[in-house]
Parts: structure tokens; C-alpha cells; sequence
């Protein structure tokens, strides 16, 4: 739902004002799977987990900026947000065509036709949301039983959810009625439960040495070094190609400080590890985790420091 809302309300709308933060997101995605895949080439139980330092974390991200206030101008707000909105988009798409058992073609024409459902509502301008969660429902399950993650069937139903109303009614539209009314209980209660539940390392008998076995190690790189340097390539190249624009106000030292922090991949790496992983080797249980807790922490205490350190103005 929220990226439906930046994409025709908000920060997207405008093409050039998207095509940095697209870009940067791809650059961002790219150059850390390489990097992971370089790592554990040889091993290809652990090359699953590739797409693993894929991902950037929305909310770890905005709350370390939400801690440096007026150091992080408006327009860099809205610059993280974007490219982690397109970040996330990615990691849907990797999963969709990556990480997906064997297809169901008679569960996915059932789901197609919970799709209709939800189109129909979307064009009869109802603004039930039990409608909605109903239909959102059936589609989850056919989904799921489909052999495409279940995860997609979350995405589709927020495409439906209606932006607008009918000229004739004076009810607020669903989608930001609902967005402003879930907002608090993923950011308070699902994502916290979520990390709690996933994010368990079990320390008996890890060293500091397993920080340097392949497997955490690429995700280490991939996340602090990879994320900064596909952002930083991929702007600079944008930028000097012409195809986009630095956000108005935002200097290059700030824009490395966002890419840093864009390398906390909390929450969806450790949901992409549960997947990549989830029939691999016993090796790599809680490796992966140690992985994606010490890369985030090394991105988001870098990140920080950046903008405490580089001059705000």
C-alpha cells in the first residue's frame, strides 16, 4: 500500500524524480549478490543465499535517520525512502522468480479469479475493507498452494486497495485509511515480533572466526560494501549520464551516508535466508543469521556516523 501511494501520490510520481532512487535500488541490488556469490562460489548449497544482502530494512533505516534529525534534510528522507520502496520491490521479484517450489497451474487460475474479485471491487469504488480482506484471504491460499510464495498474494491485494473514490461519495479513500491505520502495528508489534522470532543466533560454539566462514562473510561485504558501492556507482552514473538529478538540496557526502545506511537489511534478509536456506545445509543454520545482524550493525553505526561526522550544510 505504501508503495502504491508513492507511485501516484507521492514521491514517485514523477519519472525523473523516481530514476535516482531506481537506479540507485538496482545498483544496490546487483553489486551485493555479485559480491556473495563471489564468496561462495564454490559451494552451491550456500549460493542460495545469494540474494540474501539484497534487501534494506525501511524501518531500522528510517529510525537511525529518525535519530539525526535535522542532519537529514527532508528531500534525503524521501531519497532512502524511495530507493528501499524499489529495494523491496526487488526482493519480491527475486523471490517470485528465485525462490519458488514446483507451480500449481489450477491454484493459480483460482487465484486468478480472486484477482477479478478484487478488480471488480476496486472498480465499483467499494470501500469495505472486509471486502477486501475477505477476497485478500481466498487469494493468500491459492497462492500459497500454488507454489508461488505466499508473499505475492499480500503485494496484489494492496494493488487493489482503492486511492480513489467515486466523484459522488464523500468517504476517504480505503488505501490511505488503511495505510495510516496498520502503520503502527507492523512498525510496533509485526517487525519487532518478526526480528525477535528470526533473528536468533545461536552463540553455543560460534566464534569470532565464524564471522570470516563464506557464508556470513558475503553477506558482511555484500551488505556494508556492496550496498554503497552499487548506490554510489549507479547514481554517479545516472547523474552524469543526465538521466536523473541529485534530490534538490542534497550533496554527494549525504548521499554516501543514505547508501551506508541502506545496507541494514534486518527484517527482509533474514525472511529471504529463511527461504534460501530452509532445505540447505544444517552448516549454514544461524551462520547466515550472524551474517545479516553484524552487517546491519556495521551499516547502520557507519551510516550514523557519517552524517554525525560529514558537514550537514
Amino acid at each position: 500500500m505504501e508503495l502504491k501511494l508513492q507511485v501516484i501520490d507521492g514521491h514517485l510520481s514523477d519519472l525523473r524524480r523516481a530514476s535516482l532512487p531506481a537506479i540507485a535500488a538496482l545498483g544496490g541490488l546487483l553489486t551485493p549478490a555479485a559480491i556473495y556469490a563471489a564468496f561462495n562460489w564454490s559451494d552451491s548449497i550456500a549460493l542460495n543465499g545469494w540474494a540474501i544482502p539484497t534487501a534494506t530494512d525501511i524501518a531500522f533505516a528510517l529510525g537511525v535517520v529518525s535519530l539525526l534529525g535535522e542532519r537529514v534534510p527532508p528531500a534525503l528522507r524521501a531519497f532512502l525512502l524511495s530507493v528501499a520502496i524499489f529495494d523491496d520491490l526487488g526482493a519480491i521479484v527475486v523471490i517470485a522468480l528465485f525462490y519458488t517450489a514446483e507451480l500449481s497451474i489450477v491454484a493459480l487460475m483460482i487465484a486468478a479469479l480472486f484477482l477479478f474479485g478484487l478488480l471488480w471491487l476496486n472498480r465499483a469504488g467499494v470501500m469495505k475493507p472486509a471486502a477486501y480482506f475477505l477476497l485478500g484471504i481466498a487469494l493468500w491460499v491459492a497462492v500459497l498452494k500454488s507454489g508461488v510464495h505466499a508473499t505475492l498474494a499480500g503485494v496484489a491485494l494492496a494493488m487493489f486497495i482503492p486511492l480513489r473514490v467515486p466523484p459522488s461519495s464523500t468517504t476517504e479513500p480505503l488505501l490511505p485509511r488503511l495505510e495510516h491505520a496498520l502503520h503502527p502495528w507492523v512498525a510496533f508489534g509485526i517487525l519487532p515480533l518478526f526480528a525477535f522470532v528470526n533473528a536468533g543466533v545461536p552463540l553455543t560454539g560460534l566464534s569470532v572466526a565464524d564471522l570470516f566462514q563464506p557464508v556470513p562473510l558475503g553477506i558482511i561485504v555484500g551488505l556494508f560494501a556492496g550496498k554503497q558501492i552499487g548506490i554510489m556507482a549507479a547514481s554517479a552514473l545516472a547523474v552524469a549520464l543526465g538521466i536523473a538529478a541529485l534530490p534538490e538540496g542534497v550533496r554527494w557526502p549525504q548521499l554516501y551516508g543514505t547508501a551506508v545506511l541502506c545496507g541494514i537489511g534486518f527484517t527482509m534478509s533474514l525472511f529471504i535466508a529463511s527461504l534460501a536456506f530452509e532445505q540447505g545445509s544444517i552448516a549454514d543454520v544461524g551462520l547466515e543469521r550472524l551474517g545479516i545482524v553484524a552487517g546491519s550493525l556495521l551499516a547502520g553505526v557507519s551510516g550514523y556516523l557519517a552524517f554525525r561526522f560529514f558537514p550537514d550544510k
